[in-house]
């Protein structure tokens, strides 16, 4: 028994949460799709926002030099990457910062590379910039993703792509890039002159002994030409208080990128983010390993239940809580299968083909909820579709 409840489902009906809006008309449905998790929060935020309540003006605040020490504490210790204060510049998530990117190190009409299939605000965000989207799709070996790194040079050459966005642990397919693979994407970017924008947002949640390193940790010409995103919101369910981090080691970058994010007016964060981010990198890490522990049993159960009692494929994350079923022996594609898995299983999972044409046949299933409900989950998916 550990220190903290994760046993407790707190009843999100009347929060006006988005993962659980479907659920107020219709309590049956298990809602498993938004990635943020159904967990009492940390007691250490809890009090912190509590006292910011009791003690603050609302009024406007600036960064603590504490803020930024917290941020390169959690770095140095859990992922072994040195970083300086002046290197951080704070925004309000992770997406903004890609489009703060785009827009300043490419111009319309330039083309921008993603991995197929990938986090559906990846192809938005570039789309709506009016830039070329340059889908490199993703190969499933080994029970898992890998890319093909051949058809990769071949899309950046062929495409002349200025800048990659990548995403680092994966979604949705929660793969935990080896320092192998980074390095041979490095080389790459390197060798075309490519900027990488390197989203390690689920950097924290590397499960059953997979180990996240962050891109520029691999090789340090690396720094040069790459972006690293990361954030205290997936890793400890803050999404709401709002406040990610960009890393950028290289000064000229580092300009370019806070110019356009001063020209769209995010150079701010809200002062609830900045109290969460500090409280979470300075006091959350106990809670944090017993969420592991946690998130690897509702995914050995999982992956277990549904390999025994139906054809669904799953592909087991090495990180991320997320989970990406493969329903295509069942030879029903979305939307219908969404509409199988709402209407007869009642859950409610991501639909697979907002990640990428390869994901038509796939759901996301997000696993951070206590056990009790991944078992009732697994129960009635196994049930609508058995063997």
């Amino acid at each position: 028994m550990g220190k903290y409840d994760f046993t407790t489902r707190p009843n999100r009906l009347k929060q006006f949460t988005y993962k659980w809006q479907s659920s107020e008309n219709n309590p049956d449905l298990l809602q498993l799709w938004v990635a943020d998790m159904d967990f009492l929060p940390v007691p250490e935020i809890k009090q912190a926002i509590i006292d910011y309540g009791q003690e603050h003006i609302f009024g406007y605040n600036y960064f603590k030099d504490s803020l930024y020490q917290a941020v390169i504490d959690w770095e140095k210790e859990e992922h072994g990457y040195g970083i300086k204060k002046e290197e951080i510049s704070f925004i309000d998530g992770v997406v903004p910062a890609i489009s703060v990117a785009i827009q300043a190190f490419t111009e319309k009409g330039d083309a921008v590379l993603i991995n197929s299939p990938v986090y559906y605000p990846f192809a938005r965000t570039i789309r709506l910039n009016d830039r070329k989207l340059v889908e490199n799709s993703l190969q499933i070996k080994n029970g898992h993703f890998e890319i093909d790194f051949d058809q990769l040079e071949k899309d950046i050459v062929d495409n002349q792509v200025k800048l990659y966005v990548f995403c680092s642990p994966h979604n949705p397919g929660g793969r935990v890039w080896s320092s192998d693979e980074l390095q041979k994407i490095g080389e790459i970017c390197r060798k075309h002159s490519v900027i990488l924008i390197s989203d390690e947002i689920h950097q924290d949640l590397a499960l059953f002994g997979h180990k996240h390193h962050s891109f520029n940790t691999v090789d340090d010409a690396f720094k040069d030409f790459a972006i690293i995103l990361a954030s205290a919101t997936k890793t400890f369910n803050i999404a709401g208080t709002k406040n990610s981090f960009a890393i950028i080691q290289n000064p000229d970058l580092r300009r370019k990128f806070q110019r356009v994010q001063l020209a769209n007016n995010q150079h701010e964060v809200p002062t609830i983010g900045m109290i969460t981010t500090e409280t979470a990198f300075s006091y959350g890490k106990p809670w944090l390993e017993e969420l592991k522990k946690v998130i690897e049993k509702n995914v050995d159960y999982l992956t277990d239940y549904l390999e025994e009692h139906t054809k669904i494929k799953v592909m087991k994350p090495e990180g991320t809580y997320l989970v990406w079923l493969d329903f295509s022996a069942y030879d029903i594609k979305q939307p219908e299968l969404g509409e199988k898995l709402q209407k007869e299983a009642k859950v409610v999972l991501n639909d697979g083909a907002h990640f990428g044409k390869e994901g038509k046949t796939f759901a996301r299933l997000n696993v951070a909820t206590p056990f009790e409900t991944i078992k009732e989950a697994s129960e009635r998916i196994a049930k609508a579709f058995g063997k």
